[in-house]
């Protein structure tokens, strides 16, 4: 059999809608914006069509439809992240839940695992509310191991839950091949999870925001922006065929903020990746979830996690991240061919009944990881009405939305009130910085996702 030709950086299995991004059922389609061009002014200026964007523009029209709002995409919505995910829809932000409260204290700890099941459940509502389904398939999620390592770590987390109160039950090999017909250890579930096609969403949002009122421009990405200052100021920012000024504006353009240069902190760009079948058939479907909507996510960092599609697809991701800066375009081409090829061995040892199955889509796509595995939502430089939003470390589905309604709720509030503590750890305006344009920590960030790498190969 003839191995089919993937574009470089592959094609999701919702290609079609992450390609359009333009509605879903329920929502009128819009055009295809035209860039920013000449001088143009705004309210309210979002810089970043995926869901972080796309949520902000859709609640601050939702709280204020008198507001001018102009969304704007390098590209266009869904073209990144947002459209390039795996469609995960579970409760985790920030470290696992031990080392949270070590960090934090077992108070907000608890505060941060409630508020990512707030945001999961915050997103299917969204899906009703939207009137787009958006392939949602409602479940539960599962962190599992089949290794020494992951058990120990599994352990001290489930100590943790019960420790907190929260409702994260231990289950066995025997109970969670009751869910999905493979060999593993023990795990942790987490019932407030599902899974839903993260382009559609976007897509979805972008229709309503557009029949609200909202301003979209595509195929413009940002240059450089001037803050302003004093109480009428307005930002400007920089395109490359025209300007934009606007009284409030939110960058929510994630590991791009290292090429903007702006101050916060160290927003890694990593590239991950994932492998998608054909449609499986009906008694290999209902082995791997196809029943009880469960996904799997093993415990291993980069190790492969999977979950079925609405249409009875087996998505899996995770093996190798690359840090792309420095690398070659033939050795980023030659990882990332590697890494598709070692996911789709990985996808054929999970059930026998994936033996022959078909690797319909492969895709990779960028997230922003910071060093201390927290979001960062906050202002830029010290400016109460500059935004940003990013670093969500590869959990941003869920908690990419609840970022968007965070900033917009702020955003409406009088800015001349006093500004608060902060609600969460990551509602921060900066993240540690490491030097990344210095050799020797470009090394060290390679030798631990190398590290990654292995002990993710090691998992059986």
């Amino acid at each position: 059999m003839t191995a089919p030709e993937f574009p470089a950086d592959g094609e999701p299995c919702w290609a079609s809608a992450a390609a359009s991004a333009r509605g879903s059922a329920g929502t009128a389609p819009i055009a295809p914006a035209a860039r920013i061009s000449g001088g143009l002014t705004a309210d309210v200026a979002v810089v970043g069509a995926g869901l972080a964007g796309l949520s902000t523009a859709y609640h601050l029209v939702e709280r204020d439809p008198s507001l001018d709002i102009v969304v704007v995409d390098a590209r266009h919505p869904a073209a990144g992240a947002s459209g390039r995910g795996t469609g995960l829809l579970g409760p985790r932000i920030g470290p696992a839940v031990d080392r949270a409260a070590r960090r934090f204290g077992p108070s907000t700890a608890r505060r941060m695992y409630l508020a990512s099941v707030t945001a999961v459940e915050r997103v299917i509502a969204l899906t009703e509310e939207l009137g787009a389904p958006c392939g949602l398939r409602t479940g539960e999620q599962i962190v599992a191991t089949r290794g020494a390592a992951g058990l120990a770590s599994l352990a001290r987390q489930a100590e943790t839950y019960r420790a907190l109160g929260l409702d994260v039950p231990v289950l066995s090999a025997a109970a969670i091949r009751e869910r999905v017909d493979v060999p593993y250890h023990a795990g942790l579930l987490h019932r407030s999870a599902a899974t839903l096609d993260p382009a559609a969403l976007s897509g979805a949002l972008a229709a309503a925001c557009a029949a609200k009122g909202v301003r979209f421009h595509d195929g413009s990405p940002l240059r450089g922006l001037r803050p302003g200052s004093g109480a009428r100021a307005r930002t400007e920012l920089l395109f490359p065929s025209g300007t934009l000024q606007a009284r409030k504006t939110v960058l929510a353009v994630n590991a791009a903020a290292g090429e903007l240069g702006l101050p916060v902190g160290t927003v890694l760009p990593l590239q991950v990746h994932a492998v998608a079948t054909g449609p499986l058939g009906a008694e290999t479907r209902a082995a791997l979830g196809g029943a009880t909507g469960t996904a799997v996510v093993d415990s291993v960092p980069l190790a492969p996690y999977f979950r079925l599609t609405d249409d009875g697809r087996l998505v899996v991701g995770g093996g190798r991240a690359l840090h792309l800066p420095g690398l070659s375009p033939g050795r980023a081409a030659a990882l990332r061919t590697d890494t598709w090829s070692q996911l789709e061995e990985r996808l054929r040892l999970l059930h026998p009944g994936l033996a022959g199955v078909p690797v319909r889509h492969r895709w990779s796509g960028q997230i922003g990881m910071t060093l201390d595995d927290l979001p960062v939502v906050g202002h830029v430089g010290g400016h109460p009405d500059l935004w940003y939003i990013g670093g969500c470390c590869g959990h941003g589905l869920a908690m990419s939305v609840a970022h968007g309604a965070h900033v917009a709720e702020s955003l409406v509030a009088d800015r001349t009130a006093a500004r608060g503590p902060a609600a969460h750890p990551w509602h921060r305006d900066r993240a540690p910085w490491a030097p990344l344009t210095a050799r020797p920590a470009r090394g060290l960030l390679r030798a631990r996702l190398s590290g990654l790498d292995r002990a993710a190969r090691r998992t059986p």
